[in-house]
């Protein structure tokens, strides 16, 4: 699937999972003495309603609804489930590691009362006892609307019940412009699980031109990434909201350049309907400091075998560190605002850290328990300072036995030595994050 050496970082396939998510003051919580049973309208309703309508709505991307008692109920037992195994809500990164922005994470008080109310039965309640609301994570919008750029053309998927397909799309400017809020608006929001856009500079078209002119069909496959070494402009996933930079900082797109829009369909619960989405952008013609996502990775993991992980290996570890400022900032300190993860289904765990020059270090982003499923971008609360001299680190951590194989065809895949790559049999440790200058 395209060159190995591919800066895409964002893959995702849709889980068949169900939504349960936070709030603070979700009600009564599961707990000992004479307190009332846990109901659905007056404790578990809120939770739904502020966390998970979002992905678990009609015509929603999730499959299934939990605005309504009966769907809820019908899915008691695995909502309960999932979320004391803590995969429900999507939130894989570990929070002893930093503060990030939109956090749906559940608290321990949360799960409780979510287990109680399934172990009680899943009772109703009265609806005139509904539970006060809870409000949402914070979801970040854009001020204004100045371009709103289509998939040329509207495309149904062909293959199911995950499709990565990426489009181009023509830059209208003619001039020098930084984006400064980014968005996707899901044409069909049913099958559209997550969205990533690229930026392809002009002297990249020719190489973009055959990618998209290798498929017959409108754009091209690209399940690793675009198949070329773009700039990464932003992410979207349902409920996710906007991408909104920080303050004074945009992301320079200069005029011939393309977009490449990768977007990851899901068929499973909707089927093969077609969809045209957009991405929405905020634009400034000058900025106070330029901001741009960068990729982090080994430079020679792309090529050759130098990132190994062979067959049958359980815990397969390959680290990178190195100061950045010099080569990205003029030797100046660098703030990170935004950061991400990315390996493939082989992948078990990965982290990004500052190490510091007197020798200490610092957390930016820890994901313990990989899952392909769900990747993401965070918003750190405040933006970490890499200082010159200090050095940002990699460490992905991966599993390479019979029993972590991905499913090709039907049939789990035989272990054998995979190295990097874009294809689905391939693998990566990439990091990327959004930096400016201080």
């Amino acid at each position: 699937m395209g060159s190995t050496g591919s800066w895409a970082w964002l893959g995702a396939a849709l889980a068949v999972v169900l939504a349960a998510c936070a709030g603070d003051d979700a009600g009564a919580a599961a707990g000992g003495g004479a307190q009332a049973a846990v109901t659905y309208y007056r404790d578990v309703k809120p939770i739904f309603d502020a966390r998970c309508a979002g992905c678990h709505s009609e015509g929603g991307v999730a499959p299934f609804s939990l605005e309504r008692y009966e769907t809820a109920a019908s899915w008691a037992a695995p909502i309960a489930r999932a979320v004391v195994e803590r995969t429900m809500p999507p939130w894989p990164a570990d929070n002893a590691c930093a503060e990030y922005v939109g956090d749906r994470s559940l608290s321990e008080q949360q799960i409780q009362t979510i287990a109680a109310w399934v172990d009680g039965g899943a009772a109703l309640g009265d609806p005139a006892d509904e539970g006060p609301p809870i409000d949402p994570p914070p979801s970040a919008a854009l001020a204004r609307i100045d371009r709103t750029l289509e998939m040329p053309v509207e495309y149904t998927p062909q293959t199911g019940p995950d499709e990565y397909r990426c489009f181009v799309i023509d830059w209208p400017e003619e001039a020098t412009r930084y984006v400064t809020g980014f968005g996707i608006r899901p044409g069909e929001e049913r099958i559209v699980h997550h969205v990533i856009a690229f930026i392809a500079a002009p002297d990249q078209l020719a190489e973009l031109d055959a990618l998209d002119a290798s498929d017959p069909g409108p754009g091209y496959p690209c399940f690793g990434g675009p198949g070329l070494k773009p700039r990464w402009l932003g992410g979207w996933v349902p409920g996710g909201g906007s991408m909104i930079f920080p303050r004074g900082a945009g992301t320079r797109i200069e005029p011939g350049s393309k977009l490449i829009m990768q977007v990851h369909y899901n068929t499973l619960t909707a089927g093969k309907l077609p969809d045209r989405s957009a991405i929405d952008v905020m634009l400034e013609s000058s900025v106070e400091r330029e901001g741009s996502m960068q990729p982090w990775a080994n430079p020679t993991w792309p090529g050759g075998d130098s990132m190994l992980i062979p067959a049958l290996e359980s815990d397969v570890v390959h680290r990178f560190a190195a100061d950045p400022s010099r080569a990205l900032a003029g030797n100046e300190p660098i703030e990170i605002h935004w950061a991400g993860l990315h390996m493939h289904t082989l992948g078990r765990r990965a982290r990004l850290e500052i190490q510091r020059a007197d020798g200490s270090s610092e957390c930016v982003l820890d994901i313990p328990r990989w899952s392909f499923h769900w990747q993401g971008n965070y918003e750190l609360a405040e933006p970490k300072v890499l200082e010159p001299g200090d050095k940002l680190s990699i460490e992905c951590h991966w599993d390479n036995t019979p029993e972590n194989q991905p499913i090709i065809d039907g049939q789990p895949r035989v272990p054998r030595d995979v190295v990097w790559g874009e294809g689905t049999t391939d693998e990566m440790c990439l990091g990327t994050f959004y930096m400016t200058g201080r």
